[in-house]
């Protein structure tokens, strides 16, 4: 990256007086958040689009509608800035073979003028991150994280920056959640602090130079955005992301406004805005800033990269050379089964499959102190081959994008679980499970099939679920999330995070270090006679 961090620079150059000069500025902000290598467009499951998908405006997003969008936007003549809310890497092949180089070339094509860095920018270490900050021309930002004794990345993440736009300077301040430690990979070395002491601590710092206009760009989650908006002065507007919050003034589906008003402690208007995921929406926030620096209107809204939006012919070329080895890797041998395994069964008992994929949820978040594993049967789509097994085979059977979601659950919260899964028996719900082994008897009334329910301890042995003990479970974002009926994982879950590994990919790393694999049924699920 280059290295001019503005705000090293505009402390050199700029006093306290030049706050005398603030003016009016009519400005337009162009935003994106948690697009996870989704570099071309998707369907809503799985990564590539079929003719179906595309006949029925099923395949969204990419870069190349982004840069349609973009231009239009920047074509209008007025003040625009792009701004990037963090956790570009991880989620695609796009990820997994360029290890960020592909975003970086994107991501330069498209002019970003700021980026906060996420979590997932820190799931192959600081190096990676490290050569992608190197490669792209715009500031990467974090007020909360300390770099300094990081080499591959000091001085390659800076607290804020200031960007001169329409005659004016606009701060935007960075921020990554303080849970990177324990959901990523960002080493020893660097330090993280408390948000809200880190943005007040930058809001000061601009304001000492005479930045009256103010963005925080944060990579926290929507419910910390508003918390934040309410306990720091000075910030004007928070573009955020982490928790791929769809927000909107129209759809009645959404979790809140486009945007959403709060107020800081002094009484002030914060606007907070996001734009859900994966690319599929551009954010775009039109407002106005008076000559005290004060936000005095605004109207917005997420713009849909569906078909309406034509891509862009130069980044639709780019974007597919860069997919051209990917063809190759979607072929490469991962693994292998000493057997074939289907997923025939998936949903009405234990299957070997089942079993192989809940093991493989359990290894992959093992340090994160996972006990249970859940899996949904509907989510297992089709079987394995005996013999070698390819990615692309790992990608039909776990074809969705998931990825592994973590939380705790009261262990009576579980049974609730379990007798959900085991209402429709034939149905997607079903829970194929590992960490635990349950009874049930399908004679009995839905939502009382649960016989009995054992949990295995470290030694291996099992033991009774206690009611009211908190357990540590691994499942997928889409059940998490209340997905196939399980609001209970919704509703009831304790310090989720939904954002974890890909679920295809754990299984690509499973096979590759376990192969051949061998799961077998060994009665995690039985039938009451």
């Amino acid at each position: 990256m280059r290295r001019f961090f503005a705000f090293a620079l505009a402390a050199f150059v700029m006093s306290a007086s030049a706050a005398a000069f603030a003016g009016e500025l009519n400005l337009t902000i162009l935003h994106t958040n948690d697009v996870h290598g989704r570099l071309a467009p998707t369907p809503p499951f799985g990564s590539e689009c079929s003719p179906q998908h595309i006949a029925e405006n099923k395949c969204r997003g990419g870069a190349a509608r982004l840069a349609s969008a973009i231009a239009a936007i920047r074509g209008e003549g007025g003040n625009t800035v792009l701004l990037d809310a963090g956790d570009q890497f991880q989620g695609t092949l796009f990820y997994t073979h360029y290890k960020g180089q592909a975003a970086a070339q994107v991501m330069n094509r498209l002019g970003y003028d700021a980026m906060a860095v996420g979590n997932h920018e820190f799931d192959d270490g600081p190096q990676t991150l490290g050569r992608f900050a190197e490669s792209v021309r715009f500031p990467l930002l974090a007020a909360n994280m300390d770099v300094s004794a990081e080499p591959p990345l000091a001085g390659q993440v800076a607290p804020w920056t200031v960007l001169e736009v329409g005659g004016e300077r606009l701060g935007i301040i960075g921020l990554i959640t303080e849970e990177t430690p324990s959901i990523s990979s960002p080493g020893r070395d660097i330090r993280f602090s408390g948000l809200a002491g880190a943005l007040k601590g930058a809001v000061a710092a601009l304001e000492k130079i005479g930045i009256d206009k103010i963005i925080a760009l944060g990579h926290v989650g929507y419910w910390r955005d508003i918390d934040l908006a309410g306990a720091v002065d000075g910030v004007d507007i928070i573009v955020g992301g982490h928790s791929h919050t769809f927000l909107s003034s129209d759809d009645p589906a959404a979790a809140g406004p486009y945007p959403t008003l709060a107020k800081s402690p002094a009484g002030e208007t914060v606007l907070i805005v996001q734009a859900y995921q994966w690319s599929r929406y551009l954010g775009r926030l039109d407002v106005s800033f008076d000559a005290a620096g004060r936000l005095s209107a605004w109207r917005g809204a997420p713009i849909a990269m569906d078909n309406r939006i034509a891509e862009e012919a130069g980044m639709a070329a780019l974007v597919a050379r860069l997919n051209e080895p990917l063809h190759e890797i979607r072929n490469e041998v991962v693994g292998s089964s000493a057997r074939a395994l289907g997923n025939a069964t998936c949903r009405n008992g234990e299957c070997a499959l089942g079993n192989l994929i809940a093991d493989i949820m359990l290894w992959r978040t093992r340090s994160e102190g996972s006990e249970i594993a859940i899996a949904n049967g509907g989510g297992i789509r089709a079987g394995l081959p005996a013999g070698p097994v390819t990615r692309g085979d790992v990608l039909q059977v776990l074809p969705f994008g998931n990825t592994l979601a973590t939380f705790g659950l009261s262990g009576g919260d579980i049974v609730t679980a379990l007798e959900i899964g085991l209402a429709r028996p034939g149905s997607g719900a079903f829970p194929q499970v590992a960490g635990m082994r349950y009874r049930w008897d399908p004679a009995r009334p839905a939502g009382a099939r649960v016989v009995s329910v054992e949990v295995r301890g470290a030694d291996g042995a099992y033991a009774p679920l206690e009611g009211a003990r908190i357990y540590r479970l691994v499942s997928n974002n889409f059940l998490r999330r209340g997905g196939d009926g399980y609001d209970v994982l919704r509703d009831k879950a304790l310090d989720a995070y939904d954002f974890g590994p890909v679920l295809a990919d754990a299984a690509v790393a499973y096979l590759a270090e376990r192969s051949p694999v061998a799961p077998r049924l060994e009665g995690r699920i039985t039938r009451a006679q």
